[in-house]
């Protein structure tokens, strides 16, 4: 069952600074575009864009 949990993991980066912040799950099948949140960065230290890379 593990593999099926990896196939809906994400990664969200930070727009500013270029970090991975964030890991977590998306339902492919509902969400088709690629996902933006406001997150804390802590890195720069502040509230920014993240969003979903490969």
């Amino acid at each position: 069952m593990p593999s099926k949990e990896r196939d809906n993991m994400i990664k969200l980066q930070c727009t500013v600074c270029k970090y991975t912040n964030y890991f977590s799950h998306k339902n492919k099948k509902t969400l088709k575009d690629r996902l933006e949140l406001e997150k804390y960065c802590r890195h720069c230290k502040k509230h920014v864009t993240h969003k979903e890379t490969k």
